[in-house]
């Protein structure tokens, strides 16, 4: 028996409490991952709200900064269809994309 897990697409609201508590997942082979297994691994870090998944990286949107924060201890360096994911919550002031750094705009 699978868990099916099924969130919203939505992952841009701009109020302080969903922008930390949304997290970018970079360096995602969308080729051979897609959104039902993105949320499937990060949905044990705690309540989902949303999962976008575009070419190349995803977000996903927790109901608190606990949980964002949980997923990128979590899986940041995670192997995941041969390659390296690189995850950051954004209201952190760096972002993770690639394995290099780069300042989150404000």
């Amino acid at each position: 028996m699978s868990l099916k897990v099924q969130t919203s697409n939505v992952t841009n609201k701009n109020d302080p409490k969903s922008i930390n508590s949304r997290v970018f997942i970079g360096n995602l082979n969308t080729a051979v991952v897609k959104k039902m297994d993105v949320e499937t691994i990060f949905s044990k870090y705690g309540r989902m709200l949303g999962c976008s998944v575009h070419k190349g990286y995803a977000f996903v949107q927790y109901a608190s900064e606990r949980h964002a924060s949980g997923a990128v201890i979590g899986e940041n360096g995670r192997m995941l269809a041969g390659q390296t994911l690189g995850e950051s919550c954004l209201g952190s002031s760096l972002i993770r994309l690639n394995s290099e750094y780069y300042p989150a705009s404000t």
